[in-house]
């Protein structure tokens, strides 16, 4: 939070939001924004595994665009939000995917395999759906020139994230480059480039205290027992293959509702959704696949989960605004449930 805090704000003080804005003006047609601030979160957040570090890099140039063109910087937030969890749901090195494959003892290549039966049409149909959105889109015509030098902080982040640097060192470099470049074109000397830092950690007060409340009273909730609650009320009333399925997105989604925390919950259940696929004959690959995808898509819609909390503190908006614009979520919930109900894909059903 600190630091996402701190990269954005020095960041934005020193120009390299509106270089990078006007960049992405440059290279794609008014029509293709929303269509392809979707795809960059999708490519983003499959390469680097994490929703988080996908939102943090990408909400301030979101929101830049939204204010240039003139559109709802909830529905610009909410794009890079919902491309974020398909990289969470999808890549490799998420965790998500490594807890939900361990504990149902699968491959991570064969989980991949079935998951993208379910969530790339889902993320094909939101592509359309934001290209049809995008076309009212007009961005005003740009007479400055691309400032590219200030343009590098946001390589960096996107490059080094990419090939796998942690979330945190690569924010302390896109800080640190923020300071050296906004001093060379004299944007601020290091006293204005401290103060931005400074700034911009203390706009996170708010949101970090937030998330240590909620974490402080959902593990509360854990402690007396809610959770083991849910889970065993639940598990009585499978009587099939499906109703098995059913029951595992449905503990996944609702612990995930009481952790605010995807990868939690995935632990959390992860040992009795075992149990339960073993028992009805869910194939553990679906099982696993289940479990990423419901527990994605409540995390991608509670406005006390890390990631709107943070896309909404970088956006400066209320993150119950976002929510209605949360496309993907709410089409992987789809996909998944029309997955289960119609046994797809047929292979692992």
């Amino acid at each position: 939070f600190l630091l996402a805090g701190a990269f954005a704000h020095s960041a934005k003080m020193m120009g390299s939001i509106d270089a990078t804005v006007n960049l992405t003006l440059h290279l794609l047609p008014s029509q293709m924004l929303l269509a392809g601030l979707f795809l960059a979160a999708c490519f983003i957040s499959i390469s680097i595994g994490t929703s988080v570090g996908t939102i943090v890099a990408l909400t301030p140039i979101a929101v830049g665009v939204a204010q240039q063109t003139g559109t709802d910087i909830a529905l610009m937030t909410a794009v890079v939000v919902g491309g974020s969890f398909f990289g969470d749901n999808l890549s490799f090195i998420s965790d998500t995917t490594i807890v939900a494959t361990s504990t149902q003892g699968c491959k991570l290549s064969d989980k991949f395999r079935v998951n993208s039966f379910i969530v790339i049409p889902a993320a094909l149909v939101i592509l359309i759906v934001y290209y049809i959105m995008g076309a009212n889109i007009h961005a005003a015509h740009q007479t400055n020139a691309v400032e590219w030098i200030k343009v590098i902080p946001y390589l960096i982040v996107l490059v080094t994230a990419i090939f796998g640097m942690n979330v945190m060192a690569v924010l302390t470099l896109g800080i640190v480059l923020t300071g050296c470049i906004g001093m060379l074109t004299h944007s601020f000397d290091v006293f204005g480039w401290m103060k931005s830092v400074g700034d911009g950690m203390i706009g996170m007060g708010e949101l970090i205290i937030i998330t240590m409340m909620a974490g402080g009273m959902l593990e509360l909730i854990k402690q007396q027992g809610g959770i083991e609650f849910i889970i065993q009320r639940m598990v009585k009333h499978i009587h099939n293959k499906r109703g098995a399925e059913l029951c595992i997105g449905a503990l996944a989604g609702l612990v995930n509702i009481c952790t605010a925390n995807n990868t939690v919950a995935i632990i959390t259940v992860g040992g009795i959704a075992k149990q339960i696929g073993d028992r009805y004959g869910v194939d553990n690959k679906k099982a696993a696949s289940v479990l990423d995808t419901c527990s994605c898509f409540v995390q991608g819609l509670i406005p006390y989960g890390a990631q709107l909390l943070i896309a909404a503190g970088l956006a400066t908006i209320n993150p119950v605004s976002i929510i209605p614009y949360l496309f993907y979520p709410f089409a992987i919930g789809v996909a998944t449930l029309l997955s289960i109900l119609l046994r797809y894909p047929r292979r692992y059903s």
